[in-house]
């Protein structure tokens, strides 16, 4: 099936799927959940001090990629855009956007008031961000709608865990409620690459494969990357476990039963093998993984 007859015919599906968004999300407002009354004046003669945040390496990084990450947003959105156009998508891309705009709102406030980062390093990193325009970019509609459902699980996965680790009951309400948005976008994208599969069985399985192998969180551009998913993953906000266990496992083999898929072609049968042996890996790594940490805790208790 042709890019352009997947993108008409999936239409429909969009259509449904945007109104039960819609009949499903609440609205809500970021300056009612910003603790205003924590913030203060700012000068230059009033550094930001490290010695005041109280906050492990790991919840300063998750918070500092999870800002950059929807700070980034104009250029996800041209990456919809120029995928699947106009029509229903192009008011989908335009009412999610404006979600996701939220996001960056109140985290940012949040962090502002509450100078649990540096703002001015912040600032620097966001004008690096933005100004880089770097993102993950798919490179057909079925490998988009696969990529996106995992990153919006991954996100939704990442800002609750944040959440639960700040240690302050408003922090952990406005990561639950970006959590939530995430979740529902992830619904959103999930139920339509299943419609994806249906219509086009074999060149959905092919993306499938591509994407999980290749998978990788919104986090091209920022400052560090890699030392900050290290700290991350360290603190166990996102890792491998969480990665297998959370996102892959249930959205592959619960709702999309990527094993039991009929009508494959040749290659895309091929792509389910392949897709298959590499969740093996990924299942026996996350294990050991886990194992790894059970030992280190027990060895921590004893001592």
């Amino acid at each position: 099936m042709s890019k352009v007859r997947l993108v008409n015919e999936l239409a429909p599906s969009v259509e449904r799927l945007m109104n039960r968004h819609l009949e499903t999300t609440k609205e809500w407002f970021p300056h009612e959940l910003v603790p205003w009354s924590k913030g203060r004046d700012f000068t230059q003669d009033d550094p930001w001090n490290p010695d005041e945040v109280n906050l492990t390496p790991g919840v300063k990084s998750a918070l500092f990629v999870n800002l950059l990450t929807e700070d980034n947003l104009p250029y996800y959105f041209n990456a919809l855009a120029t995928t699947f156009g106009e029509g229903i998508w192009g008011e989908w891309a335009r009412r999610w956007t404006a979600e996701e705009h939220r996001h960056s709102i109140v985290i940012r406030d949040y962090l502002t008031v509450t100078r649990l980062l540096d703002p001015v390093a912040l600032e620097r990193a966001r004008m690096n961000q933005v100004s880089g325009g770097a993102v993950p970019e798919p490179v057909n509609p079925t490998e988009t709608l696969v990529y996106v459902t995992l990153q919006e699980l991954a996100t939704r996965v990442s800002h609750r865990n944040t959440g639960k680790l700040i240690g302050d009951p408003a922090g952990y309400a406005i990561m639950a409620r970006v959590g939530a948005d995430e979740n529902l976008h992830h619904l959103f994208y999930r139920d339509l690459t299943t419609d994806a599969i249906a219509l086009d069985p074999s060149a959905t399985m092919i993306a499938i494969e591509k994407q999980v192998r290749t998978f990788a969180m919104p986090g091209l551009g920022i400052d560090d990357f890699d030392t900050h998913a290290a700290l991350i993953a360290k603190e166990g906000i996102y890792d491998l476990p969480l990665h297998y266990d959370v996102v892959l496992n249930p959205v592959l083999m619960r709702q999309w039963k990527v094993d039991k898929v009929e009508g494959l072609s040749g290659e895309a049968e091929e792509a389910r093998e392949k897709l298959m042996k590499f969740l093996g890996r990924l299942k026996k790594a996350a294990a050991r993984i886990t194992d790894r940490r059970g030992e280190v805790a027990s060895v921590e208790e004893k001592l």
